[in-house]
Parts: C-alpha cells; structure tokens; sequence
C-alpha cells in the first residue's frame, strides 16, 4: 500500500516529483516533437520547403556558421537584449518599488503607465528610427521599451503585496519609514521582482526579433529575414530554434541565480 501511494504521489496538486523523474519527462517532451516533426518531414506528409526535415536544418547550421559568421549575428543579439534588458529592470524596479510603496505616485504613474503598455511596441519603430537611427541603440530602445512598462506595474503589485503587519511590527520597532523600505519592504519582495525579471527576459528575446527584421544588417532577425527573402526556409527554422535555445538558457542561469539568492524561498 506504501509503494502504491508513493507511485501516485506524483498527481496530488503541487506535489513535488524526483529529479530523475523531472528530467525524463523533460526529455520526452522533446523526443516527442522531434519525432512529430520526422515523421511530418521524412514521411513526406509535408512538403520540404514549408518544414524541412532535422538533418536539412543541421545543415544549414553548419552552412550559417562555417559560410556566414553566423556567431556574429548571435553576439549582436545577446548584447542588445541583455543590454535592453538590463537598462529596463533596473529603471522598471526602482519606479516600481516607489509606486508600490507610495499612494501619491501611484495614482501620478499607473493610469499613464498602465495606458502605454497596451500600445504595441512593433508600431513605434519606425519612430524610434526616426530619432535614434538604424543602429544598436534602436534596437536596445526597442527592447526597453518593450519590457520596462510591464516590469514597473508588475513589480508594483509585488510591493503592494507585502503584509501590512510587517510593516506595522517595524514601525514598532521604531524604524522610519525610509527604514521600513530598506529593511522590510525591499527584502520581502525581492524574490518576486527576480522571478518578475526572469518572466519578462522571454518577452524581451520575442522583441529583439521585431527590432532586427526592419533596418538590421546583423543579428539573428536579420538572418531570418534574409533567408525569408530567398526562400531558405531551413535557414528561418534554425535562426528560430537559436533564439529558443538562448532564450531557455538564459532563463535556466537566471532560475540557478535567484534559487542560489533566496533560498529560503524555494525549501521545496
């Protein structure tokens, strides 16, 4: 009867799981769609130049980068959305922390940051050509712009949320206010402004591709718009597949770093 429950611990709610188990399961994931994908490809069920087969975009891999410099293209891509992203999260979580902590500038910020979230990021590129240029910059602005305005609203829920009676107990104490901030407020919403920044760091890798496809002459964007205009469809699939890859190996170190941070936070 223990060894049944054991088994079937797995489907309770929340109920955690065995590392080896997680990471079969993992892997599976990604066997199935690999074979999905095979038998769609060498089957012959869809045509090559729509979903070219996984040895045909190894190829062109190879191609990209012994013919094209291809890791070039990669460093652009990188440096403009960690740069982009950076930049945001520092100047996002300040602001965030202030309007989450304070009614004034709350009811001054939020309406106007919340009515400018809304408009999409894509439509003020050819503004941001129009002031900044065609280079670097216009594409880091694009990335902050991006990821700055959900980082401030988000970050100030986390704040709000801290427990009146933590703050109560502090003033107790006899903290100021300025000390209630630093000492409490600040370090009980940490942990969730980390987990914030790891959950917009996805957006950002989907916005630095809008932000190289128009007026880019390097980055993976400009790959893959490249090879859309000469039809090599493979080559569009492996510059997707590589923002996928940097994308989840970003969000995995960031994982480890707030893990190894807070501690504390994640006993399970």
């Amino acid at each position: 009867m223990r060894r049944k429950s054991k088994r079937r611990r797995w489907l309770e709610p929340q109920s955690s799981i065995s590392p080896r188990l997680y990471l079969a399961l993992t892997l599976s994931s990604f066997a199935l769609l690999l074979a999905v994908w095979s038998l769609l490809t060498y089957g012959g069920i869809v045509d090559k130049l729509f979903l070219p087969s996984p040895s045909k975009i190894v190829e062109s891999g190879i191609t990209l980068f012994t013919e094209f410099d291809f890791i070039q293209d990669i460093l652009a891509t990188v440096y403009r959305v960690l740069v982009g992203f950076v930049l945001a999260f520092l100047a996002g979580s300040a602001l965030g922390v202030l309007i989450g902590t304070y009614k004034a500038l709350e009811a001054f910020f939020e309406p106007m940051i919340s009515f400018v979230r809304y408009m999409p990021v894509s439509a003020f590129i050819p503004l941001f050509i129009l002031w900044i240029g065609v280079g670097d910059v216009e594409k880091i602005s694009v990335i902050f712009f991006g990821s700055l305005f959900s980082i401030v609203l988000m970050t100030a829920v986390e704040v709000g949320g801290v427990r009146r009676e933590l703050l109560e107990a502090s003033y107790t104490l006899g903290s100021s206010p300025l000390g209630v901030l630093r000492s409490v407020i600040l370090p009980a919403s940490l942990p969730g402004m980390m987990e914030i920044a790891r959950l917009v760091l996805g957006w950002a890798w989907t916005y630095i591709i809008v932000a190289e496809l128009v007026a880019a002459s390097t980055g993976i964007g400009h790959v893959i718009i490249e090879s859309q205009r000469m039809l090599r469809t493979s080559n569009i699939i492996y510059g997707i597949l590589t923002i996928g890859v940097l994308g989840l190996i970003t969000d995995l170190i960031l994982k480890r770093a707030i893990r190894g941070m807070f501690p504390w936070n994640y006993g399970r």
